[in-house]
């Protein structure tokens, strides 16, 4: 079944609000390369998401991004890299060519010019010593499908916005509720496509009736 993300509490905390998710991944992978002299000129190369590759969230079902998932949202948002979820500790910008993607089958590929800054030289270090330990990124579904045929459902998320990337030493946990808002979401509407489909059967059966009474 397809459905659009359901609409939320606009009140709802982050990572909630406007039906904004988290999710976190290993850095296996992730490279550091100097593009200057000593220390300064720190590129991070990665991925930011893998497509076509089942996690489990939560336990509550499974989720896999769509190839090209964010192939609009990149064309039409800008998108930050940031050190530990904080706002105030800026990594990179999308607008600013400091941030670059690359989409292709794989996943959703990045390289992040690190800031000559004392957060952007801390980073490097840690990365390089292996201290950083996971990445998350943060989106909004626009469109998804649900398949509850195994299981556990399955979430594939066709289209979604980008907001940002986060280096973190400690990866949160699977953000769930959202994902099980538009799971109920999804459900309901199911359910009421059953019940439209289920009536407009007995609608039938109950014209093919009265032609059938009115031919006698």
């Amino acid at each position: 079944m397809t459905t659009p993300a359901p609409k939320t509490n606009s009140g709802a905390k982050r990572p909630n609000t406007d039906g904004r998710e988290l999710r976190s991944f290993s850095t296996k992978g992730l490279e550091l390369r100097a593009e200057g002299d000593g220390e300064t000129g720190q590129t991070t190369k990665g991925y930011a998401c893998l497509y076509d590759n089942d996690t489990s969230i939560g336990g509550y079902f499974t989720e896999r991004f769509a190839v090209g998932a964010f192939t609009k949202s990149l064309q039409e948002r800008d998108v930050v890299a940031l050190h530990s979820h904080d706002d105030g500790r800026p990594m990179g910008r999308k607008s600013r060519d400091t941030l670059r993607f690359s989409d292709d089958t794989k996943g959703l590929g990045f390289e992040n010019d690190l800031p000559d800054t004392q957060d952007g030289r801390d980073l490097a270090t840690s990365i390089g010593r292996g201290d950083i330990e996971g990445m998350s990124f943060r989106f909004r579904a626009i469109k998804e499908e649900w398949d509850e045929s195994g299981d556990i459902p399955k979430r594939t998320v066709i289209e979604a916005e980008l907001y940002e990337i986060t280096y973190t030493a400690f990866p949160a946990y699977p953000d769930t509720e959202v994902g099980m808002r538009s799971l109920e979401h999804a459900r309901r509407e199911q359910r009421n496509h059953n019940k439209s489909a289920a009536l407009a059967r007995i609608a039938m059966r109950q014209a093919q009736a009265e032609r059938k009474h009115k031919s006698r």
